[in-house]
């Protein structure tokens, strides 16, 4: 069977490998797809798809769209849509805005805890993007932490700082999940709602597919095997799709997060059906 990892980030976000490489690193774990999906952003997408055909492998043009309902983030995946469709990248833009915003607010928690680090070190450490639309997210921050001592690793950073429970966390107000949907299938594309098990909200979830939602990724590094049966089952209950990915960024000082290149897969069928959605929508 021929697999696919449809959730990697690269350089254009917040991920450790420029998309080229990540291309590369999906063809030596033996898969025949990949997807990329950076967060508010299809600035890797472009290299991605030309090593795609250095490498011979096929590249899923993708984004993991930044939501927000009933104060929780919640991400949804689009795939297949028009990438240079200018009102979906005008949006996108209207989100890493949101997202620096953000950043910001959560630099000022952390020097109110007595944490003197600075935008401009974040933002330094995330200039590998490859386009100058990259996306500037936590992992950089937790990665400023870690190299001023503030913090173990990438696990310790989230958990004591950046995470939904620590103590610089902020969350701005986002657009709905139903928007984005909305967004993905005005530029042609296919709409899953990405690790769902990580919002303990299974109506959420069924209100999400009922709504327009193309599908769940029930298989995801942070889905143990009873969640992704379970998340299957949902997806079938309703006639939607089943994907999966590792939702892989890197290893920051020996942490991967959330898991390797390949750790997650579907049938590279999957990706068929994901086109053939856009496909009936141009």
């Amino acid at each position: 069977m021929s697999l696919a990892d449809l959730h990697t980030h690269t350089t254009a976000s917040d991920g450790k490998h420029r998309p080229e490489e990540v291309v590369r690193m999906a063809r030596q774990a033996g898969l025949s797809a990949v997807a990329i999906t950076d967060h508010d952003t299809v600035a890797g997408v472009a290299e991605a798809m030309e090593a795609g055909l250095q490498y011979g492998i096929r590249v899923v043009p993708g984004v993991e769209i930044s939501t927000s309902a009933g104060g929780k983030d919640i991400h949804i995946l689009g795939y297949g849509f028009q990438q240079g469709d200018p009102i979906l990248l005008q949006r996108l833009e209207s989100l890493r805005e949101v997202r620096n915003r953000r950043n910001e607010e959560m630099i000022a928690r952390l020097n109110g805890l007595g944490i003197p680090i600075t935008l401009a070190e974040v933002e330094l450490e995330a200039s590998a993007s490859p386009r100058g639309d990259g996306s500037v997210g936590r992992p950089h921050m937790a990665d400023v932490l870690v190299r001023g001592g503030f913090a173990k690793d990438l696990r310790d950073a989230f958990n004591r700082y950046l995470g939904e429970t620590g103590a610089a966390y902020v969350n701005p107000p986002r657009i709905d999940p139903e928007e984005s949907v909305s967004w993905i299938h005005e530029a042609g594309g296919a709409a899953i709602v990405a690790h769902p098990g990580l919002y303990r909200n299974d109506r959420l979830v069924l209100e999400l597919l009922d709504r327009g939602a193309d599908g769940l990724e029930a298989y995801h590094s942070d889905h143990d095997e009873s969640m992704q049966r379970h998340y299957k089952t949902l997806a079938k209950s309703r006639g939607k799709l089943v994907t999966g990915g590792s939702d892989f960024h890197g290893t920051r000082g020996g942490v991967t997060f959330h898991g390797r290149i390949g750790h997650r897969t579907v049938d590279a069928a999957v990706v068929d059906q994901l086109i053939a959605l856009h496909s009936r929508r141009c």
